[in-house]
């Protein structure tokens, strides 16, 4: 199992893009034995204290390996729309890494 937490940044006025991008992205995951498990838009307000500007939207998801992730990148369902993403992200941070029992 392998977990991935991206946190993402959008372009001022370009958040209608980004969903469309999601709208489509989002249920090609579970496709390539990925589960989105959070999906979260931070609260400035929520924010307790902070040495960057907070993202607009945070994602937890799993895939079963590696190769699943992989394959879920290379999707050519994905790829079509690509272009809204590029269009509405600012900038992003993936982390990528497993649960600690």
């Amino acid at each position: 199992m392998i977990y991935i937490t991206q946190l993402i940044f959008i372009k001022k006025g370009k958040e209608e893009v980004f969903h469309e991008f999601e709208k489509h992205a989002i249920p090609i995951i579970s496709k390539y034995n990925g589960r989105l498990l959070l999906r979260i838009r931070p609260n400035p307000d929520e924010i307790i204290e902070k040495e960057m500007d907070a993202p607009y939207e945070v994602h937890l998801v799993e895939f079963d390996a590696e190769s699943d992730f992989e394959n879920f990148k290379k999707d050519e369902e994905r790829k079509k729309f690509m272009h809204l993403k590029e269009s509405s992200i600012q900038s992003a941070f993936m982390y990528k890494g497993e649960k600690i029992q």
